[in-house]
């Protein structure tokens, strides 16, 4: 297992190589080169460190540079067509169109006559009407700059202080090795935490049990903690704004019936193993879970500091660290945590919960399983999801699996 370089040996080594590797000729789509005075990989237009040359020699198209991919959550969460009968739209109705389905289940089907054969008889009673309700791109990317605006509980930038220190390449990230001798966290305002939903959202997490194959089984006091958080997110003019989006949209008829469905996709229990109740949504995006030796989900910052405060985190290495220049922020890393590692593991910085909550909410209801393309102060960003499909509630909906930031493009 080779050893991190260390910070200064690297700057000397940039130092040095300056004069040879300032251009990207028979460099392009080389690996990431931290002794490189300039970059030539896919990844380096969202950093800003590309040589001169990189758009002239290495790409036809430098907006579009190849996405980071979670491949830890890619393989653990399963995706909606292994379950699903791919010849029928049972459990599939309003579904985002995918492209390596026979028939489609998705609301402009009728409009490309490729609908699976059932559709009428099982989506018809949705009540939408399916050439208009579909929601765009350009929608989501409307209603996420919205969201990102009326984000007031949000971090400022005195308020959270980070020291993101090593970057590696993603081809590393397997090799385990602490690149960060100091914590992630330099500071974190916690009067933050006295905000009502960030009160609601802490006295969540102590909730779970984080090995899988164990049920969870909760108190008549964490069930109204449940229902707390619901009610304090749904005061926020963030979630106000998702509501009324999704209300437009003819996705929910009522405040009350956007909650209750929250309520059962993200707090709803399922087994990961075992055959035990031992997951749901909330636990593995945001409290984090061990499963077969490795860490998967815990994708939030404020988790991520109150256990790194704890000291039962240590921060290893990022591959990402995103382009914006106030809260929230996007950072990729690598970190142990109690004794598992995690590989790969996205989270914004400096946001609200219930920030976090609506974009994942967002994303699971108009791209389920899918990509879901948003704007976030003018830079693109993708989430992506995963339904849970060995288990359902209500009329055949689904829970959420998983949700993460999964790239951010310039």
């Amino acid at each position: 297992m080779r050893a991190c370089v260390p910070l200064i040996v690297a700057m000397l080594c940039s130092l040095a190589w300056a004069g040879k590797m300032e251009s990207c000729a028979s460099r392009c789509n080389e690996k990431f080169n931290r002794d490189a005075a300039c970059q030539c990989d896919r990844r380096c237009p969202r950093h800003g460190d590309c040589c001169e040359d990189y758009d002239q020699l290495c790409t036809e198209d430098p907006n579009e540079p190849e996405p980071f991919l979670e491949l830890e959550e890619e393989t653990e969460a399963p995706s909606s067509h292994l379950y699903s009968a791919p010849s029928s739209c049972r459990d599939r109705c309003q579904e985002a169109f995918d492209r390596h389905q026979p028939c489609h289940c998705d609301a402009r089907c009728p409009e490309f006559g490729n609908c699976c054969k059932d559709f009428e008889s099982l989506c018809g009673h949705e009540g939408f009407s399916y050439s208009s309700d579909a929601i765009t791109k350009e929608e989501l990317q409307s209603i996420s700059e919205k969201i990102y605006r009326a984000d007031t509980n949000k971090a400022q930038k005195e308020d959270v202080i980070i020291n993101s220190q090593n970057r590696i390449s993603p081809s590393e990230t397997r090799d385990q090795v602490d690149c960060c001798p100091e914590p992630l966290f330099t500071y974190v305002n916690e009067k933050l935490f006295s905000k009502p939903t960030y009160a609601a959202f802490i006295n969540l997490l102590n909730n779970y049990q984080r090995a899988t194959g164990r049920g969870e089984h909760f108190s008549a006091q964490q069930l109204a903690e449940q229902d707390a958080f619901l009610r304090e997110v749904m005061k926020t003019a963030v979630m106000k704004e998702l509501y009324a989006f999704l209300h437009h949209q003819n996705r929910y008829s009522s405040e009350q019936e956007f909650v209750s469905d929250l309520k059962n996709m993200w707090f709803g229990l399922y087994s990961r193993g075992n055959g035990e109740e031992d997951s749901s949504g909330f636990e593995h995006v945001f409290s984090g879970e061990v499963k077969k030796g490795k860490v998967t989900g815990f994708h939030n910052w404020i988790r991520f500091y109150m256990q790194e405060k704890e000291g039962l985190v240590d921060y290893y290495s990022h591959i990402y660290d995103g382009p914006w220049d106030s809260y929230p922020d996007v950072l990729a890393m690598q970190f142990n945590w109690d004794g598992y590692y995690k590989e790969v593991g996205s989270a914004f910085i400096g946001s609200s919960p219930e920030f976090e909550f609506a974009l994942y909410s967002l994303c699971f209801i108009a791209r389920p399983g899918k990509v879901c393309q948003l704007s976030l102060g003018g830079y693109p960003l993708a989430i992506q999801t995963y339904t849970w499909d060995k288990s359902t509630y209500g009329n055949g909906k689904k829970y959420i699996a998983t949700a993460y930031v999964v790239s951010s493009t310039q």
